[in-house]
């Protein structure tokens, strides 16, 4: 597997090696030994499977505080989607700074999103679905947001109207985010 760094500390695409013929593909979409010698490692606990039926589908920007922040390790099973996530961890030299990238089911691009950070996507076909594994169950009380359209994050969105929740529409700005991550 292939990393590639990203200027945000700790976030991560990872590439995995492919093996294509003319009968289609074959890949490793997991292997725990990889994300146990990582400087950090990371042991999931949980995986998640969502589908948009539209393309314009926008969930996020969401993220887990302590005690209960998430690694995720992120990808596309079908379809594709504009994928973003904002540092929220003030002690960071790239706090607030958002990064984005094109995840489909055919560049299998991965992302390792470590603790500390909002994510969300918006997708960019009908039946796109969404795979996430994390590190930490999902608790309700500790779900937070930060609002999609922020401009202070300069997340240059696909030209789209977004389909979305009014909650996921009125999450704070980061100028009214208290200090959740150090």
């Amino acid at each position: 597997m292939q990393i590639r760094e990203t200027g945000l500390p700790g976030l991560r695409i990872l590439n995995p090696k492919v093996h294509k013929d003319h009968r289609g593909f074959f890949l490793e979409s997991f292997r725990e030994e990889f994300f146990q010698n990582l400087a950090e490692p990371v042991h999931f606990v949980q995986d998640n499977h969502a589908r948009s039926e539209e393309a314009g589908v926008l969930r996020g920007l969401h993220y887990q505080a302590p005690p209960a922040a998430q690694t995720k390790l992120i990808w596309v099973g079908r379809g594709a989607a504009f994928d973003v996530v904002v540092d929220l961890r003030r002690s960071s030299p790239t706090y607030g700074k958002s990064y984005g990238l094109v995840l489909t089911s055919d560049n299998f691009l991965r992302v390792l999103i470590p603790k500390g950070f909002a994510h969300g996507y918006m997708t960019l076909e009908p039946g796109t679905e969404f795979h996430y594994k994390v590190d930490h169950y999902y608790s309700p009380e500790n779900e937070g947001g930060l609002r999609w359209n922020d401009p202070a994050l300069q997340i240059d969105w696909p030209d789209r109207t977004p389909i979305m929740t009014e909650r996921d529409n009125n999450w704070p700005l980061l100028a009214d985010l208290p200090a959740i991550f150090g």
